[in-house]
């Protein structure tokens, strides 16, 4: 018997938010891929087969969200002076945060890996099949990106 969808939302929220932000950065443009997440689901929530894995189903409805956002970037150039801040009202994992800015500061590939991994939950033979490749260099990119992570927080502190 399938879910009722409010609880898959609930269940999945913030694994799906952790992911955009680890794609997107933790601003505005990850909320929106978020919450079209969500929306993209909930459409195709009636034909879903019901032993599908939702979890994973959920990212990659996250990663192509986010590629969708990536590429109206890429197409729209604002300049603006200073960007708007906003709050997260959702407070998961809450404000920017410096580790955010780390995983922001990763090569994309090593990024995508490591937030599909280790945000999403995916195996890496599906993070393989999301980023290309195969399973053992999207491992390889992921533990790169750990790895980075880590020389990070010994030479600059902890992570606040």
């Amino acid at each position: 018997m399938k879910r009722i969808f409010e609880t898959v939302v609930t269940e999945h929220q913030d694994m799906v938010l952790r992911v955009c932000r680890g794609v997107l950065g933790a601003h505005a443009d990850a909320e929106d891929a978020w919450s079209e997440t969500f929306m993209a689901a909930l459409r195709a929530w009636p034909t879903l087969p019901e032993d599908t894995n939702i979890e994973a189903w959920l990212v990659t409805i996250a990663h192509r969200k986010a590629i969708d956002i990536t590429r109206s970037r890429a197409r729209r150039a604002i300049t603006v002076e200073h960007l708007p801040e906003t709050a997260s009202t959702r407070g998961i994992p809450g404000e920017e945060h410096e580790l955010w800015a780390a995983v922001r500061a990763l090569p994309e590939r090593q990024r995508l890996a490591l937030s599909y991994h280790y945000f999403g939950g995916l195996p890496y033979s599906e993070v393989a099949a999301l980023i290309g490749g195969s399973a053992e260099a999207a491992r390889r990119a992921g533990s790169a990106g750990v790895a980075t992570l880590r020389t990070h927080h010994h030479t600059k502190g902890p992570l606040r």
